[in-house]
């Protein structure tokens, strides 16, 4: 029991990972300092690019708070931009008919819907998570299309969009608001409830974590339901900041939350997880993206400029507690 305690605590492999977890500020505030100073003419350090980078990263980043969630319990979820979609014309056309908060019920209560198929069919058929929720994508997808035949939804109830990301409080987007607040719920989720631990442990070793008496099942499901809802609030944000619902919302988000959340430092074997970080790493790419667009270059050379990323990231990702 005495070494359960001060410096034996953590492993080598976790002192490197919290390394790597410094050091995504550094590389962050590296890549502002260049950019600020190539772009000091062009406007980049303008309050107003400035709060553009963070409205443009802000959803990703709440979905991205999620995927960690998935990611370190060593499962992966695939529907999540579809299910965005679904619940984004799901919550405008119930805001048509019944108001707000029917709405936003609605709209979660389609992603936690999804959620729990997709945990049905991992956790008691025994689907792999990549089959399963790939599966589901194409479901969802078609779900999407199908209920307004791909019309767009239009949102003209101010107060919706005013509170679900088309508002400010003063210079401060609220977008950013639901930012730091799903940020700040993840962190303490991870870091500091048993549930956290439960999800480190069950991705780290799902055999010595059921040994431990911890129903993996159990955190496994729960886990495909949160992440479910948290895509359909990316669904009503994106509702809210474009005032209307669209099919189309959410399709090019998984590679994007992907990138967020391994460039923020988190293993993609599972075991571990820092919501900071891949906060940090949405902010990264939001970043990098402005940077390149006020450089000129095209929307081809951004997206291979972010596979190259990822392709780093990647390759320096900590393989998890198993190793």
């Amino acid at each position: 029991m005495g070494n359960m305690g001060g410096a034996d605590l953590y492993s080598p492999m976790d002192r490197k990972f919290k390394v790597k977890e410094y050091a995504i500020f550094l590389i962050l505030l590296g890549i502002f300092i260049v950019f600020a100073f190539f772009l000091r003419d062009r406007g980049f350090l303008s309050l107003v690019n400035l709060m553009n980078i963070f409205r443009q990263t802000a959803i990703i980043s709440i979905m991205a708070v999620g995927f960690t969630f998935m990611l370190a319990s060593g499962e992966f979820d695939l529907s999540i931009g579809s299910t965005v979609a679904l619940a984004s014309l799901v919550g405008a056309l119930t805001l048509q008919r019944a108001g707000i908060l029917p709405a936003v019920f609605a709209a979660l209560g389609v992603g936690a819907l999804i959620g729990y198929a997709n945990g049905f069919f991992v956790v008691k058929a025994k689907m792999p998570s990549f089959l399963a929720t790939i599966a589901m994508m194409g479901i969802i997808h078609g779900l999407a299309r199908w209920i307004t035949h791909l019309q767009a939804v239009p949102v003209l109830n101010k107060t919706f969009t005013y509170i679900f990301g088309g508002g400010n409080i003063g210079p401060i987007p609220t977008l950013f608001v639901w930012t730091l607040v799903v940020m700040v719920i993840g962190q303490v989720a991870m870091v500091m409830t048993l549930f956290g631990r439960k999800v480190l442990a069950t991705g780290g070793n799902v055999v010595a974590a059921r040994l431990a008496g911890i129903d993996t099942e159990r955190v496994k499901w729960l886990l495909f339901i949160v992440i479910g809802m948290i895509s359909s609030l990316a669904g009503l944000l994106y509702t809210g900041r474009l005032h209307a619902a669209r099919y189309t919302y959410g399709e090019q988000d998984l590679f994007t939350v992907v990138a967020a959340v391994v460039i923020g430092g988190n293993s993609i074997y599972g075991g571990t997880g820092t919501i900071v970080g891949t906060v940090v790493g949405s902010l990264i790419l939001g970043m990098v993206n402005n940077g390149l667009i006020l450089f000129g270059f095209s929307v081809d050379q951004q997206v291979i400029f972010r596979g190259i990323m990822i392709l780093i990231a990647v390759a320096l990702s900590p393989k998890g507690p198993k190793e």
